[in-house]
């Protein structure tokens, strides 16, 4: 993962979901970091291919595509809830920091303002959780292709 990022991973507690490659591409990171710093983003993106995506969705306007489908839509509005009440249990076995108390990632639960974060927490928590970040998910496409990932040296998999 450090050489995904470029930088060791702060908080970093277990590979939450791997590549279909097998190379790390979520970690789970402790709710506050070694220095005191609370930290409300529990599953973090590392895979660089998947963070491109994202970040090229992001700038193509996914999100505002979203937010205004949130806004209009009640199930989706309700589902979206609860992947944020689920985020923040999930999160709480990791530990309590009172500053982040309530506050999950990604905008949850009424605004969508980062994808890496939804994207992370659907893979992670897998389908059918977060219904906004399944959708990053699937615009991912197959990001592990056309080169596979495995190939890639698997020295520094660790945070």
């Amino acid at each position: 993962m450090r050489q995904q990022l470029g930088r060791s991973i702060r908080g970093a507690e277990v590979v939450a979901y791997r590549c279909p490659c097998g190379r790390p591409a979520v970690v789970t990171t402790h709710p506050e970091l070694d220095d005191g710093t609370p930290f409300p983003t529990m599953y973090y993106l590392t895979c660089p291919r998947a963070s491109a995506i994202c970040s090229r969705l992001e700038s193509e306007g996914l999100m505002r595509e979203m937010e205004s489908r949130l806004a209009e839509d009640e199930d989706l509005r309700d589902h979206y809830r609860r992947a944020h009440d689920s985020y923040l249990l999930e999160r709480s076995q990791l530990g309590e920091v009172s500053q982040i108390a309530g506050i999950s990632a990604g905008g949850m639960p009424n605004r969508v303002k980062c994808l890496h974060v939804l994207c992370a927490h659907a893979l992670a928590a897998g389908p059918g959780v977060n219904p906004l970040g399944d959708e990053v998910v699937a615009a991912l496409g197959k990001w592990w292709k056309p080169i596979d990932c495995s190939v890639i040296n698997r020295a520094d998999d660790q945070p």
